[in-house]
């Protein structure tokens, strides 16, 4: 594809106060002069960032339809500052927010990958809680919504609770990294406070989810749970039968761009004034 932008200048936004304030990076595509289509907002996971394929992918998918497009790293993530012990679904959420409240475009399509679909449903309540863009659309990677209470608290080892109690965090080897994840006291506690799966969630917007059978990280049922939480939605879910977590195969890739281009030509259909 075509005019991406993976080595793209990050501008930076400070988010916080005081001892609170960290430098949040950020690369944002303008849209082609003219264009009143919704912004595409790409929401990475834990541990992941904006430089990863799919959200260069996304970002190229952009480029070829004259869109704006929305990147950014968390705190303790990528180029961003701050510290990933600190980390919590809180935090991150506020930076998201202020991020897009900084760009501020007038509509806007989420796309989260795993812990970033969690980050994507908070942010449709708290933009239709408090204003701000239009949410016309999402679409959800291996969403992990509430992954803190419904996938690590009920699997946690003694050894592994012990840790949270006496260190505050327990160390968990990665498939994906020489270095271990690590689970802290504060991200637990604060998921409790950010759950989603707990009621009806009211996205207003279509809702297309890509799930991978064989996805070792959050089983496929979890997706299937989201869905009865959205019941008010037009909700879509693809089922990738032999696909992993990541989902960043061609084929994958193809299916993330197919559902993104399905959910910007619904927006097209359904426009109302922002």
């Amino acid at each position: 594809m075509s005019d991406q932008m993976p080595n793209a200048q990050p501008q930076f936004l400070t988010v916080g106060e005081g001892e609170a304030a960290r430098d949040i990076a950020i690369i944002v595509r303008p849209a082609q002069a003219g264009s009143d289509a919704p912004a595409l907002v790409w929401l990475s996971g834990y541990r992941s960032d904006m430089s990863g394929t799919k959200a260069v992918e996304l970002d190229g998918l952009a480029a070829e339809l004259g869109l704006a497009c929305i990147r950014l790293d968390y705190s303790g993530h990528g180029l961003s500052g701050g510290s990933f012990r600190d980390g919590t679904i809180s935090r991150w959420l506020e930076e998201s927010l202020a991020v897009i409240r900084h760009v501020a475009p007038d509509r806007v399509i989420l796309v989260g990958s795993s812990m970033g679909g969690w980050i994507a449903l908070r942010l449709a309540q708290e933009l239709a809680r408090q204003g701000g863009p239009k949410l016309v659309g999402m679409v959800l990677i291996a969403p992990a919504p509430d992954f803190t209470s419904e996938l690590i608290e009920p699997n946690l080892k003694a050894r592994e609770r012990k840790s949270l109690a006496e260190r505050g965090y327990f160390e968990e080897r990665s498939q994906y990294s020489p270095e271990p994840n690590i689970y802290t006291r504060a991200l637990i506690e604060d998921g409790r406070d950010n759950r989603v799966l707990d009621g009806i969630i009211e996205t207003g917007c279509p809702v297309h989810i890509l799930q991978g059978m064989k996805d070792a990280d959050v089983p496929y049922a979890h997706a299937m749970k989201l869905v009865e939480h959205l019941p008010a939605d037009d909700v879509v879910l693809t089922f990738i039968r032999d696909g992993d977590h990541r989902l960043s195969r061609p084929g994958d890739i193809a299916l993330l761009l197919g559902a993104v281009k399905g959910i910007i030509h619904s927006a097209a259909d359904m426009k109302v004034p922002a």
